[in-house]
């Protein structure tokens, strides 16, 4: 493991990057954390990847962690800038190969590893309970939308790819995709998963639904973590043809 400084808009993001010790060319993972969150949430998960032999990067976007301070005017904007510098210092790295890299993105980070894919060639998209947004005041502060009182509610709506632009994005998507939902989870409740997924199922390669039983949104509980990080760990190596010499055990089949 190495500590990285990711430049965008004249700043500087901190990093992690973890390489394998094995043979190049690596398939890349970008980790996207959700709101509120940080790195260190993903660095249990990055560490297993790189012992199957892929290269994996996690950071902190704007208004969190040390640029906490900026949380009043960071907007989703700026996290998707953030996220787009990320994917590109992972790219450059030695030894990744650029043609199987992806992006495994919890709540607000999901939603912004769909909207990458407008911008950068991603591969495969694991998708921890990915939130949804209306598209208007895209460049507003994040956290003015957290206070829409009308968010819950878009939330609950079941919606068809055309009306809202991460949908647009996740029905164009050719690759494969995890969708992850925690079964009590009332910040990104099932109609959420369930306007992804009906999106992702018009061109993804594949599309895989795991709902984690009794867990909430954040996966509280110790053992919430652990299943999703095992599912999230072989399916990851599944889809980025990972040796069967690397896997420590045989991939789990989910949905």
């Amino acid at each position: 493991m190495r500590r990285v400084r990711i430049e965008v808009d004249g700043q500087s993001l901190n990093g992690c990057l973890i390489e394998p010790d094995a043979p190049a060319p690596w398939p890349g993972i970008l980790f996207a954390h959700g709101w509120g969150g940080s790195q260190r949430q993903d660095l249990g998960k990055a560490g297993r990847l790189t012992a199957l032999g892929i290269a994996a990067l996690t950071f902190n976007f704007r208004g969190h962690a040390r640029t906490r301070r900026q949380v009043d005017t960071v907007s989703r904007a700026d996290n998707l800038r953030d996220l787009g510098a990320a994917w590109d210092l992972l790219a450059a790295t030695p030894g990744v190969d650029t043609a199987r890299m992806g992006v495994v993105g919890a709540s607000y980070g999901g939603y912004l590893a769909v909207l990458l894919t407008a911008e950068r060639p991603v591969r495969v998209l694991a998708l921890q309970a990915p939130a949804i947004y209306r598209d208007r005041d895209f460049d507003r502060p994040k956290l003015e939308l957290n206070l829409d009182g009308q968010l819950a509610r878009y939330r609950k709506r079941r919606l068809a790819a055309g009306d809202n632009r991460v949908l647009a994005l996740a029905a164009q998507f050719p690759g494969h995709v995890l969708l992850v939902e925690p079964e009590n989870d009332t910040v990104v409740p099932h109609p959420v998963i369930g306007n992804y997924l009906r999106a992702f199922r018009l061109s993804a390669t594949s599309v895989v639904r795991y709902v984690v039983a009794d867990a909430d949104h954040a996966l509280g509980d110790t053992r919430w973590r652990r299943e999703y990080s095992a599912v999230l760990v072989d399916w990851l190596a599944s889809k980025l043809s990972v040796p069967a010499s690397r896997r420590r055990r045989p991939v789990t089949v989910v949905g």
